[in-house]
């Protein structure tokens, strides 16, 4: 599901909102997690997940084409942990 298909399925299911309205409330709360993470913050969603950032130290990588050897800089990358209740959902649960 991309982010428009989400937009229209909640517009669908509550047609006393208008589409705009439900796009601008998606899109803001995207935009919130986005500022949290980017601040360092951990967001979680009940039962779905929970968002953190996770530091990765710098390394020595190597070039897959030249096999030559490159330093990786420290870098901060999204992480993701499923929650429980979605975890179940998807073993049939």
């Amino acid at each position: 599901m991309i982010r428009s298909e989400l937009i229209q399925k909640i517009a669908d299911e509550n047609p006393h909102l208008y589409q705009r309205d439900v796009e601008r409330i998606v899109n803001t709360i995207f935009e919130e997690i986005i500022d949290a993470m980017s601040r360092g913050d951990r967001v979680e969603l009940r039962g779905f997940g929970a968002f953190s950032v996770k530091k990765r130290d710098s390394r020595t990588g190597r070039n897959p084409r030249t096999g030559e050897s490159v330093e990786v800089e420290e870098k901060f990358v999204p992480f993701f942990k499923t929650g429980k209740l979605l975890r179940d959902r998807l073993n049939g649960k």
